[in-house]
């Protein structure tokens, strides 16, 4: 996959330096990797009145989406077919990445398949194919459209965003 453009945050008064100050911009492939590696996300919503909500997830990070999966009755999945728009975060808050998105309902069963194997591996659990295929679960993929990063050790250095288009 190519590397997104990147392009630093505008934010005046916030003390970020600009694209020649500090250590620079992070590469793409620095975000993907804790996009990957994070053990659980935030997954942020807003509910019909416009309240907002936040919630952990298990899930699984593949080509610029969020792959997790929720009873069709929790809020979150409430909320997401309300208004499919949501910001997504990794779990590191010294070098988090926040990804706002688009989710939809994963539908395609050799999908779904493949993620049932990946959370598998990834927590040390064996929920079969059936558990997110039945009437009450289901599985959600959220489509990045653009990404936030930073590293604490450098906070007003490296802040980059990344515009990921398809």
């Amino acid at each position: 996959m190519a590397e997104p453009p990147a392009t630093r945050p505008h934010m005046p008064g916030y003390g970020v330096l600009g694209p020649d100050e500090g250590s620079g911009l992070l590469p793409w492939s620095w975000a993907i990797e804790r996009l990957e590696a994070s053990r659980d996300y935030w997954v942020a919503t807003v509910w019909p009145d416009g309240r907002p909500h936040v919630v952990p997830v298990w899930g699984i990070w593949r080509d610029q989406e969020l792959m997790f999966s929720c009873s069709r009755a929790s809020r979150k999945a409430r909320n997401l077919a309300a208004d499919p728009r949501c910001v997504v975060t990794t779990s590191d808050p010294l070098e988090p990445v926040m990804v706002e998105g688009i989710a939809a309902e994963l539908d395609d069963q050799g999908e779904i398949a493949w993620y049932a194997s990946a959370i598998n591996r990834k927590h040390g659990v064996d929920y079969p194919v059936e558990f997110y295929t039945s009437p009450a679960n289901m599985c959600l993929r959220i489509t990045g459209v653009r990404a936030i990063g930073l590293a604490e050790s450098d906070f007003t250095g490296s802040p980059t965003r990344w515009e990921l288009s398809r």
